[in-house]
C-alpha cells in the first residue's frame, strides 16, 4: 500500500473547482476592508474577522512602520533564547491590565496558543472536558496533550454536569469552551459553566479569539459580558481579528503562566512574534481602550443586519455575536449560492460537512465597525434578491388588485 493512496480519492476541491463552484485560497487584491478587490473587481466583504475596521487605521499603520524602522522585519528566533524584544513584554504587561489577570504570555498565532497551553498543562492522570463546537486548534490541543478528553454535547450543561459527577475531584479537569463559537456566532453559556466548575473543583480555559475586543462593555470578551471574568482561569485571545495584526495570547495567574512559559514547546521552538506584529497589536489595543464607539457601531451594524435577515425569514439560529450565519442545506447547494451572492457582488465564507452537521451547511457572514449604512443596505437587497431565488428566502405578499 502506497501513502499516497489516498491523495487519489481526494476528488471534492478538483470537482467544485471544474464546476466553477470553488470558494476557497481566492487571493484579494487590496486592503482588507468593508470592500476588497478581487478579480480585478470591487465586492463587498463580510466574511472577514476584522471587526473593529482596524487594519487601515492610520495609528496601526504607522506602528507596524515605526516597529519595521526600529528592530527590522524579525526576530528570528524564539522567545525562549533570541526572540524577545521589548515590544513583546510591553504587550504582555498592557494585556495582563487589560484582562484583569496576574500575567499574560504571547505565541505567534492563536492557534499555536491552544495548542501549547492545553498539551503543556494537561498530564496523563488529568480530564479535559471540551464542548463539541470548539475550533479545531483546542481539538487539536486535546489531541496533543497526554490526558483524556471527553466532549460534552454544544453548550449541554446536563451532560458536562454528569461528566464532572464522574471525574470532579479525582483528577485534575480543565474545561474548555469557545467564548464566542466562531461558525455559528451563539455564545457558550459561561455563567452556568462557572458555576459547575466551582461545584467540582475544575479549571475553566475560555478561547475568546472572537470575542476579546468586542464583547462586554471594555471589550475585555464573553467573560466580561457575563461579569465572570475573575471566574475564568485562563483566557486566550488572538490578534487576527479585533487586533488587525497576527498572534495569541494567553492571560491568567502568573504562577501558571510561568510554568507554561517555561514548558510549552509550542512557544518554547517556534519564532517570535514579528516586531510590526507586535506593535500593531499594541495600537489596535490602544484604539479597543480609548475609542468604545468603534464597539457602539459594530453593534448597531450587527442589530441591522441581524435584523433584516430575521424579517427575511433567513435562518439564522442563536447567534448573539457579530457573526451572522444563514442556514442553505447540503454542500452544493451552498456553494451554488455562495457563487451567485459573489458575482453579485458580495462576499461570504461557506461552511460545510464536517465544520457543521450534514445537510446544514451554511453561509456565515460577520461584520465590521466601518461597514456604512449604504453597503449593509446594498447587501441586504442583494441577499434577500439571491435568497428568494435560492428559495432561502420567504416570498414577497402578493399585492391586492386596486379596488375600481
Amino acid at each position: 500500500m502506497d501513502l499516497f493512496d489516498k491523495i487519489g480519492s481526494f476528488q471534492r476541491a478538483k470537482e467544485l473547482q471544474a464546476a466553477g463552484l470553488y470558494p476557497y485560497f481566492r487571493p484579494i487584491q487590496s486592503a482588507t476592508g468593508p470592500e476588497v478587490i478581487i478579480d480585478g473587481r470591487k465586492v463587498i466583504m463580510i466574511g472577514s474577522n476584522n471587526y473593529l475596521g482596524l487594519t487601515q487605521h492610520p495609528k496601526v499603520l504607522d506602528a507596524a512602520v515605526r516597529a519595521v524602522e526600529k528592530y527590522g522585519s524579525g526576530c528570528t528566533g524564539s522567545r525562549f533564547l533570541n526572540g524577545t524584544i521589548e515590544l513583546h513584554q510591553e504587550l504582555e504587561e498592557r494585556l495582563a491590565r487589560f484582562t484583569g489577570k496576574g500575567a499574560a504570555l504571547l505565541f505567534s498565532t492563536g492557534f499555536q496558543t491552544n495548542l501549547g497551553v492545553i498539551s503543556s498543562i494537561v498530564g496523563k492522570d488529568d480530564i479535559i472536558l471540551s464542548d463539541r463546537g470548539n475550533h479545531a486548534s483546542i481539538v487539536d490541543g486535546c489531541r496533543l496533550s497526554f490526558g483524556k478528553t471527553l466532549k460534552y454535547r454544544h453548550n449541554d450543561m446536563d451532560e458536562l454536569e454528569g461528566l464532572l459527577q464522574q471525574h470532579g475531584g479525582k483528577r485534575g479537569v480543565l474545561i474548555v469552551t469557545d467564548g464566542v463559537f466562531s461558525m455559528e456566532g451563539d455564545l457558550a453559556d459561561l455563567p452556568r459553566i462557572v458555576e459547575l466548575k466551582k461545584k467540582y473543583g475544575a479549571r475553566l480555559m475560555v478561547d475568546d479569539a472572537h470575542g476579546v475586543g468586542v464583547m462586554g462593555e471594555n471589550g475585555r470578551g464573553t467573560a466580561e459580558h457575563f461579569g465572570v471574568q475573575d471566574e475564568v482561569d485562563l483566557l486566550m485571545g488572538t490578534f487576527s481579528k479585533s487586533f488587525a495584526s497576527l498572534g495569541g495570547f494567553i492571560a491568567g495567574d502568573a504562577d501558571v503562566l510561568h510554568y507554561i512559559q517555561h514548558t510549552s514547546r509550542e512557544l518554547i521552538f517556534s519564532a517570535s512574534m514579528p516586531p510590526s506584529a507586535v506593535a500593531v497589536a499594541l495600537a489596535a489595543l490602544d484604539i479597543i481602550e480609548g475609542e468604545p464607539e468603534r464597539r457602539a457601531t459594530l453593534w448597531r451594524n450587527v442589530r441591522k443586519m441581524k435584523d433584516a435577515f430575521v424579517g427575511l425569514g433567513l435562518e439564522i439560529g442563536g447567534t448573539e455575536s457579530s457573526v451572522i450565519p444563514f442556514v442553505v442545506g447540503d454542500d452544493l447547494k451552498v456553494f451554488q449560492v455562495w457563487r451567485v451572492l459573489f458575482e453579485a457582488g458580495v462576499f461570504t465564507n461557506p461552511v460545510v460537512a464536517p465544520a457543521v452537521e450534514p445537510g446544514c451547511g451554511l453561509l456565515r457572514t460577520s461584520y465590521m465597525a466601518t461597514h456604512t449604512v449604504e453597503i449593509l443596505d446594498r447587501v441586504i437587497e442583494i441577499v434577500s434578491r439571491v435568497g428568494r431565488e435560492a428559495g432561502l428566502v420567504k416570498p414577497e405578499p402578493a399585492k391586492a388588485p386596486l379596488a375600481r
